[in-house]
């Protein structure tokens, strides 16, 4: 008996961390709202914090690593837009589908009052959605994304050729959301990468060429502020936390700085050695760090 009992405690004590097996493991599920589904995941059971994607994303361009080091605070719900991946419908080309995208995943999950984030792209679809719906949003998170406006520093050619390439592989992803320059990035890059691809079922059909014009038209209307997003954000109340690295090649973080003594409520977090992908590179950090700033 103390030998079978001795073998199952070492058998446990050999078995690997499963850190973020939640996210990896977690179905694929639909919402049914407006005539199509958009297909979402959820993992955690704390306040609702629902996640939108950035250009050319799908499900599974989260890092499961970051997604359950947030889900240790909150019920972590990430989704794809409207005709993108899994999800039916029109593409959502412009910045008011996509936040109806929102706000239908919301109603349709009978949520009415939560914390809200977005990477890149998501980050502008999430500044108009917190503009449109300021009762519903009690905290905003804005991840490797510019203000609205034109901005002082363009992306550089390097991203977007990476970015325009039907499939990316590990050397683009260095280049779009990493530092290349980096030793300590380019080994972030690379244990993201693995983690993103230890999932390998139950996977979303990537986002078509032709849906990247769709998207680039609705980046290309937030950057042209019609819907009076830097008013929102110069009078708001809401809490905004923006989440940056140091050296990003699409969204530079001195846009930001530019607003400085302007923004209302707005906290600026830079990750240092890190591109545009600074939750991918610091997952476990940037998610203590959104917990602290929308602790109830």
């Amino acid at each position: 008996m103390k030998t079978a009992i001795l073998a199952t405690l070492l058998a446990f004590a050999a078995t690997p961390t499963l850190a973020w097996a939640g996210a990896v493991d977690a179905p694929t599920r639909f919402v049914e709202a407006e005539g199509r589904r958009l297909a979402y995941r959820a993992v955690g059971t704390g306040r609702p914090l629902i996640l939108a994607l950035r250009f050319r994303g799908t499900l599974d361009s989260w890092d499961p690593a970051f997604i359950d080091a947030l889900a240790k605070d909150f019920r972590v719900i990430t989704f794809e837009y409207s005709g993108i991946g899994r999800s039916t419908g029109a593409r959502a080309g412009t910045m008011e589908a996509m936040v109806d995208d929102v706000r239908d995943l919301a109603d349709g999950l009978k949520i009415d009052r939560f914390v809200l984030g977005g990477w890149s792209m998501g980050g502008a679809v999430v500044q108009e959605a917190a503009t449109r719906m300021p009762d519903r949003v009690s905290h905003l998170v804005v991840i490797a994304a510019g203000p609205p406006g034109q901005a002082f520093w363009v992306p550089e050619k390097a991203f977007l050729d990476a970015a325009s390439k039907p499939v990316n592989d590990l050397a683009d992803e260095e280049v779009l959301f990493f530092r290349p320059s980096s030793e300590v990035s380019r080994a972030a890059a690379k244990a993201s990468w693995d983690r993103i691809h230890a999932r390998t079922g139950d996977l979303s059909p990537p986002v078509i060429p032709a849906a990247f014009a769709d998207q680039a038209k609705a980046v290309a209307d937030f950057r042209a502020d019609t819907h009076g997003v830097s008013q929102f954000l110069f009078t708001t109340r809401m809490p905004i936390l923006v989440v940056a690295g140091d050296r990003d090649v699409c969204c530079r973080v001195e846009d930001w700085f530019a607003l400085s003594g302007r923004l209302a409520t707005t906290r600026l977090l830079v990750m240092p050695q890190a591109g545009h992908g600074p939750q991918h590179q610091y997952p476990e950090e940037v998610a203590a760090q959104i917990a602290v700033f929308a602790k109830p």
